[in-house]
């Protein structure tokens, strides 16, 4: 763009995981456009793990309330028209939404990443980034506002407020354990399927109690990740610390700061904890982890993903459409509580935990 940028309107309602990786591309266009003032439209769960973000004015998008929702955007938006719109999400939900906000310039994802109509209401698009991480795609929409890889970085960093109050909970939390190195599992995905077993989850707490560990059991206050927490503690032999349903999203995201080692399965934390530098072991089988695992540690990544696939389409993900996920209820079985245990004797070795 010619003139300097005076507003940027960011377009990302979901998910947690993805919005976490949006904000290492939205602070490199700060440090870029120091002058331009952001505007991020964003969900409601997802705003609450944001609040405080320096720099950046929220519009929070209630799905909620239905076609409400979209009656709401106009109203907060209406004395707004902003220099450009990045529309960071293919959703048709997003793509309605994007049609409530003024912008001289609407750019939005190629045409190859495109989908459930979104080239349509969009003018303007990123230049592909073929077979990349998500995180990647959306380096791309900074560049096409003249981010430079300078600002960019070659690895992404980020800079997530936490409330001092959260950080003095968690830290008192760690305190009442009274041991310095400390795993959190994270157990639960969205998705049942995505979930790895209960008893091999307890099984990978008894091992890192046994290498000296203290284990924390995190989560959501919902009925499936409360059950798959009570199962691990059933299964397990040494005691686990359950925070599950116990914290909100900044108490944990100062948990996930200060823990030594976190594992979990395709969910947000494991990109929260990314976010504030702790290393994940990410279990993987549905999708393929050089697209959705936790970005600076895909190589601690435990997957059957590739075999799987193999399996099921007689081809590689080099030969089918990028993104290609595996079905089934049954696939996280195949991860071994071997192939963990190993992977976490690598993390503590490589990481000096």
């Amino acid at each position: 763009m010619s003139q300097p940028i005076k507003s940027i309107c960011i377009l990302r309602l979901s998910a947690i995981g993805d919005v976490c990786n949006a904000v290492s591309v939205v602070q490199a266009m700060q440090r870029q456009h120091p002058q331009a003032q952001i505007t991020w439209i964003i969900g409601k769960i997802e705003a609450r793990l944001l609040e405080g973000l320096p720099g950046v004015r929220f519009v929070v998008f209630d799905k909620k309330l239905g076609k409400a929702a979209y009656s709401q955007l106009k109203q907060d938006l209406k004395h707004h028209y902003f220099d450009v719109l990045l529309h960071m999400q293919v959703a048709f939900r997003a793509n309605v939404a994007s049609l409530c906000i003024k912008a001289h310039k609407k750019i939005g994802f190629d045409w190859h990443t495109a989908k459930e109509l979104h080239a349509l209401f969009m003018r303007h698009r990123i230049e592909p980034a073929p077979r990349s991480h998500v995180l990647d795609g959306f380096r791309q929409f900074a560049k096409a506002i003249g981010v430079t890889e300078q600002q960019l970085g070659q690895t992404p960093t980020w800079q997530l407020p936490i409330p001092e109050a959260d950080e003095l909970w968690a830290k008192q939390q760690l305190a009442a354990i009274g041991n310095a190195r400390v795993l959190i599992i994270s157990p639960a995905a969205s998705k049942a399927e995505r979930n790895w077993l209960p008893e091999r989850y307890a099984a990978l707490a008894d091992y890192a109690k046994a290498k000296g560990f203290a284990v924390i059991l995190c989560g959501g206050p919902t009925e499936l990740e409360r059950n798959l927490s009570q199962a691990i503690l059933a299964s397990a032999q040494q005691p686990i610390t359950d925070l599950t349903g116990k914290t909100n999203l900044k108490q944990l995201l100062a948990l996930l700061k200060h823990a030594s080692l976190v594992l979990a399965p395709d969910t947000g934390p494991a990109h929260m904890a990314v976010a504030v530098g702790t290393p994940v072991i990410g279990l993987y089988g549905h999708s393929n982890p050089e697209r959705t695992g936790p970005y600076l540690f895909r190589q601690y990544v435990v997957e059957v993903y590739h075999q799987s696939l193999l399996e099921q389409q007689g081809k590689t993900a080099a030969e089918l459409k990028w993104g290609t996920r595996v079905k089934g209820n049954n696939i996280m079985q195949k991860i071994a509580v071997e192939a963990v245990t190993a992977m976490f004797d690598k993390v503590v070795a490589e990481q000096q935990l």
